[in-house]
């Protein structure tokens, strides 16, 4: 029978991967919000006031931390999987944030927000830039809305406020170096 000698070598090895990969993890790119919590509900502030809702429809406050490294700008979605459309529903697309910017004030999103300078919101699924709040069908399971981060690999999209949000998705699909989300909840 044959003894076998690596494994002792081995444990030693793996944990220090999972050391390595722990302190990774600490240290990631995040996404957090004094107004959204993760798992949370959206409160009626962040809802949208039209569609039989009855929201403030202001955009909650984001901040970010810890962006991957060589991140020149920033792209910034809220999507909601679970719209009954086929293809969900974005309610909020911003991108060309520069790479200096660590967050986004409440009511950004909105009409005269105070957006930096050369960033874009672009077209969303209500049909104008900005920020649209969650507004599920009532009687359906709680929605998911996804807010996510995009660190990008160039210092501006070459698309405008018209752009439609797919092709937002499209674009930030080739030029992401990562991503942080938070996810909140709403239904009625």
């Amino acid at each position: 029978m044959h003894k076998t000698r690596f494994i002792p070598a081995v444990i030693p090895a793996c944990a220090l991967v999972l050391a390595l990969a722990a302190t990774c993890l600490a240290g990631g790119f995040t996404l957090s919000s004094p107004d959204v919590a993760d798992g949370g509900t959206l409160s009626n502030r962040y809802l949208l006031n039209g569609f039989g809702c009855t929201g403030d429809n202001v955009s909650p406050a984001l901040a970010w931390t810890n962006p991957p490294a060589g991140t020149k700008s920033f792209a910034l979605t809220v999507y909601d999987p679970d719209a009954p459309t086929g293809s969900g529903w974005w309610h909020w697309v911003v991108f060309n944030i520069p790479a200096d910017c660590r967050a986004l004030a409440q009511g950004a999103g909105n009409a005269g927000g105070a957006l930096l300078a050369g960033a874009v919101q672009s077209r969303t699924d209500f049909g104008q830039p900005g920020y649209g709040g969650a507004c599920p069908p009532q009687h359906d399971a709680p929605h998911r809305y996804v807010f996510t981060i995009y660190a990008l690999d160039v210092a501006q999209l070459d698309l405008g406020p018209d752009s439609p949000a797919a092709m937002v998705g499209f674009t930030l699909h080739g030029h992401t170096l990562g991503k942080a989300e938070i996810t909140a909840t709403y239904g009625r």
